[in-house]
C-alpha cells in the first residue's frame, strides 16, 4: 500500500483527538525514553513530546512519505522507516513508554505481539495503544460490499482487514505480563463536510487495501459507487454536515 501523509493529514485534528486522550491517560511516571510505533506524519509523536518534553523520543513507520513528513514536523527527533511488527527495544535498555496509535490493527497475531511489546518496557513502563474498532460500521461494511461487485471482485473481493477483538481479549493477553491493564472504548462523532469528506477520510486509511490493486479508472468507479452508498448510510444533517461515528478501543498497561 502507498501511504500519503498529505491524505492522512487532511483530517489531522480529528485523527489526533484520540491520541491526545490516550496520552493524557498515561500515569505520572518517570519517562526517559519513549517510542511511537506507527508514528505517521508525526502528529501522535508531537502529542507524546508535549506530554514528556524531557524524554528521548523516537518514531517508526513503514511509510517513507509518513517519515519524511514527521521529520519535517519534528526535526529534533529521530524517525526511522521500519517494520513496527519487528521492533525491539535498543540494546541500551528497555523503554518507558511505547505508544501505538491507530497502527497495530494493521498487524496480525495480537496474542503474540502485545505481550512482546510489554516485554520491551522497563519496569513500571507504560504500553499505550489505540485501535479503531469499527469493522462493523457501515463505512467498512460498504467497502466490502462494493469490493464484491463483479467489476473488481476478482482483484479485491477477498480483501479483509485483520480481525479486531473485544476488550476482554486484550485484558486477558496483557494481564499476565502487566501489573495494571486499563481498557476502554470510546465512540467519537467526527463532523465532516458530507459524504465526499467521509470517502476522503477513509481513502487515507481503511480503503487503502481496496484501492491499491486497482488501476486509475477502476479506482474512480469504485470510489463513486462507494460514495453513493456512503451518502445513503450517513445522511447529512440540516447544514450538510455528516457526523461520522468512529468507535476506538484504548489500552493503557503498566509493566
Amino acid at each position: 500500500m502507498s501511504w500519503s501523509a498529505k491524505q492522512y493529514s487532511a483530517f489531522e485534528n480529528e485523527r489526533t483527538r484520540p491520541v491526545r486522550d490516550l496520552v493524557a491517560a498515561i500515569p505520572q511516571i518517570d519517562v526517559r525514553t519513549a517510542v511511537d510505533l506507527g508514528c505517521g506524519p508525526g502528529n501522535s509523536t508531537e502529542v507524546l513530546q508535549q506530554r514528556f518534553p524531557s524524554a528521548s523520543i523516537s518514531g517508526l513507520d513503514s511509510s517513507q512519505d509518513m517519515i519524511a513528513a514527521a521529520r519535517q514536523r519534528l526535526p529534533a527527533l529521530a524517525f526511522e522507516v521500519a517494520d513496527i511488527g519487528a521492533w525491539r527495544a535498543p540494546d541500551t535498555g528497555k523503554v518507558d513508554v511505547i505508544l501505538a496509535n491507530a497502527s497495530l490493527q494493521w498487524l496480525p497475531d495480537h496474542a503474540r505481539l502485545y505481550p512482546h511489546l510489554a516485554s520491551q518496557l522497563a519496569p513500571g513502563g507504560c504500553l499505550a495503544i489505540q485501535t479503531p474498532d469499527n469493522l462493523d460500521e457501515p463505512a467498512h461494511r460498504l467497502a466490502r460490499e462494493v469490493a464484491s461487485d463483479a467489476r473488481w471482485s476478482a482483484q479485491i473481493g477477498g480483501v479483509r482487514h485483520n480481525a479486531r477483538h473485544a476488550a476482554g481479549h486484550y485484558y486477558d493477553i496483557l494481564k499476565p505480563h502487566c501489573r495494571q491493564v486499563d481498557v476502554w472504548r470510546t465512540t467519537y462523532y467526527h463532523p465532516l463536510a458530507g459524504a465526499a469528506a467521509v470517502v476522503e477520510w477513509f481513502k487515507g486509511s481503511a480503503l487503502q487495501p481496496f484501492l491499491a490493486p486497482l488501476d486509475a479508472a477502476q479506482k474512480t468507479a469504485f470510489l463513486q459507487r462507494y460514495q453513493d452508498d456512503i451518502a445513503r448510510a450517513y445522511p447529512a444533517l440540516a447544514d450538510g454536515t455528516v457526523l461520522l461515528p468512529f468507535p476506538r478501543l484504548f489500552i493503557v498497561a503498566i509493566r
